[in-house]
């Protein structure tokens, strides 16, 4: 079985911007675009739920604002991850060297 084909954002919102201007069903939209009806109401979903987030107060600044200090929180979780990797290291390699120097 084939993986479908990647729908480009542009085709997409024209197709859900004809279903919400009523131009086309849902139905329709999924005959004509030869696409399932429901990536349809998927892409719908997700669209009115994006334009109610940027209306909200601080809309997309909000967003990004969030989404900035997600990325520094991974950026410092990764940091600490590889500090903490490095020490389990030194600690094994310590340990090593003592059981090389007891057993010599």
């Amino acid at each position: 079985m084939s993986r479908p084909p990647v729908i480009p954002a542009e085709t997409k919102q024209r197709i859900v911007l004809a279903v919400l201007s009523g131009e086309l069903s849902i139905a329709a939209a999924a005959r004509q675009e030869h696409i399932a009806d429901n990536s349809i109401y998927r892409w719908k979903a997700d669209f009115l739920k994006a334009g109610n987030a940027a209306l909200l107060p601080g809309g997309a600044a909000h967003a990004s604002a969030h989404e900035e200090h997600l990325q520094a929180r991974v950026q410092d979780l990764t940091q600490a991850l590889g500090e903490a990797m490095l020490e389990a290291w030194r600690w094994k390699k310590n340990a090593e060297s003592r059981g090389a120097t007891a057993a010599g």
